[in-house]
């Protein structure tokens, strides 16, 4: 299991580099084979299909993990912890030293880190002010657009670019610093999960170990997923050490990026007795949000980028994806009305559905701070998954790694079985598709084989015989006072003989065995 998905790590690690953008003056292009295999068009597909094959194995190694602590029992399942964090250290390690996979976000944060250490701000200058290798690989897109991000990624970056001028090195600075919010999650999962009365090993496998974690958010390198590592982190924090240290957290969370800060409202219901009046809502609302944005703009005052990173907000807005429900949605009502001759300028209902999009989400946001339970643990888990899930199904624009917002709060729910069943199979095919996000450009062969791997995998990890079996033993693990009951192989003592009764309907039956499939399956029913 380790073995295999250490192997799928280290085909990812090949494969990027024949298929992922690199600066022109990366000295690894002078390696006359990759040279050869990255400019001829076999040759990324062939890297292409060597990456698939790297995250099939990650995929069915997780999968074999998901189902190694979920069936572990009394103290095993406290050591199950540590393995999950070691096959999590083990898996992510070859991918440290990978340039920025499935994305070329990785180069924008190279070279806004140089900007800031120049003296020019990325609130007001795209990276095209910048010349040489660092803005080499960086997409022509956001060359002359501002940053969204906070002042953390930027001071960060600026303390990399005193240190080093070479793009790769500074990618790898920022992977270490994603890779501090996978710690921040290997540490906060089991907790949150111990309040919810979920399954802590299985919850940090279904969180840190997954192939959507390992695909998006290390090989990727996206601030999110530091964000993602603060969001969790505060809520733990606001309940071992107060509101306010979690109103701290939660700032810094949103000084990654702008929704991090949704997490403080569940760091202020948290903190409230059980049953508060709305006045005391308000009065501890109030509390957290001056905290945290008073922590915030404090970052951008000392670290001396400033707030400008709010009128960057707008910059992701200015894409279309696929993922986006409000921007299908949309798009869609757009194109029937062209169907129609209605006469309407383009995206106008585009920009109508969005609109709404956001004013739901903000009517959402506040009856969440309003109505949701107070002084509750578990509810304040669900508050954060309600409104992370909520934001990135009403967002303008949703990309791959947007679901490691939501994951460590989902995961950690009590869930049904089907809910679990839906999070492996989401966990896998995020996984899987990473490559084909926007890595490809357009590259028509290898969407077409990219999709016929992927076509071939998922129904290999989760819709086989096997893979079901597989996949219905994890879902089950979730809840442990149901994985306690799905029993054991029975072996007889060696002086031990199976002794035979009357069955019913003249069967019969071995005297001692546990309860047989049919009637675990009619028990477990009957907790739904």
């Amino acid at each position: 299991m380790l073995s295999r998905g250490l192997l799928g790590s280290v085909l990812v690690l090949l494969g990027g580099l024949v298929v992922s953008t690199l600066p022109r003056s990366a000295p690894i292009l002078e390696v006359e084979a990759l040279a050869d295999l990255r400019g001829a068009e076999a040759g990324r597909m062939l890297g292409l299909a060597v990456v698939l094959t790297g995250l099939g194995l990650l995929a069915a190694a997780w999968l074999r993990l998901c189902r190694e602590v979920g069936t572990a029992r009394g103290a095993e399942r406290e050591e199950a912890v540590g393995l999950v964090r070691f096959a999590t250290v083990l898996w992510s390690a070859p991918l440290v030293l990978a340039p920025p996979l499935f994305s070329r976000d990785g180069w924008s944060y190279a070279a806004q880190g140089a900007m800031t250490h120049l003296g020019i701000s990325p609130y007001e200058h795209g990276p095209s002010v910048l010349s040489g290798p660092v803005v080499q690989a960086v997409d022509p897109r956001w060359m002359d657009t501002i940053t969204p991000y906070g002042p953390v990624p930027l001071v960060v970056g600026d303390q990399l670019a005193g240190l080093t001028g070479n793009p790769w090195m500074l990618v790898i600075g920022h992977r270490v610093l994603a890779l501090v919010g996978l710690a921040l999650l290997a540490w906060a999962v089991p907790r949150l999960a111990t309040w919810t009365g979920v399954d802590p090993a299985l919850a940090s496998a279904l969180v840190v170990a997954s192939p959507l974690m390992l695909a998006n958010g290390v090989g990727g390198l996206h601030n999110d997923l530091l964000m993602a590592g603060l969001m969790a982190a505060a809520l733990v924090v606001a309940v071992e050490h107060g509101w306010a240290w979690g109103a701290v957290l939660g700032g810094t969370a949103a000084a990654v990026k702008a929704p991090g800060g949704l997490v403080c409202v569940a760091v202020a219901l948290v903190g409230l007795p059980a049953a508060a009046t709305l006045t005391d809502r308000v009065r501890r609302l109030a509390g957290v949000a001056g905290v945290s944005l008073g922590w915030l703009v404090g970052l951008g005052l000392v670290t001396g980028v400033g707030a400008g990173w709010l009128a960057g907000l707008a910059v992701p807005g200015t894409v279309n994806t696929p993922l986006s429900v409000t921007t299908l949605a949309g798009g869609t009502l757009d194109w029937v009305a062209g169907l129609l001759g209605l006469g309407l300028a383009p995206a106008t209902l585009l920009g109508v559905v969005r609109t709404l999009g956001s004013g739901v989400m903000l009517g959402l946001l506040v009856w969440a701070a309003l109505r949701r339970p107070t002084g509750d643990r578990a509810a304040a888990v669900g508050t954060a998954a309600l409104l992370m899930g909520g934001l990135v199904v009403l967002s303008p624009v949703v990309h791959l790694w947007y679901l490691l917002w939501v994951v460590p709060f989902v995961a950690t729910l009590r869930l049904s079985r089907l809910a679990v069943t839906a999070l492996v199979a989401v966990s896998v095919i995020a996984g899987l598709v990473a490559p084909m996000d926007s890595s490809l450009h357009g590259a028509y062969y290898a969407i077409v084989l990219g999709s016929m791997i992927v076509a071939i995998l998922a129904p290999v990890l989760l819709w086989t015989r096997g893979a079901r079996e597989r996949v219905e033993r994890i879902a089950t693990a979730h809840l442990p006072g149901l994985a306690d009951l799905v029993p054991q192989p029975w072996q007889p003592e060696p002086w031990q003989e199976p002794v035979r009764v009357p069955g019913p309907r003249g069967g019969a039956s071995v005297a001692g065995r546990p309860t047989d499939g049919a009637q675990l399956s009619g028990l477990l029913r009957s907790f739904r």
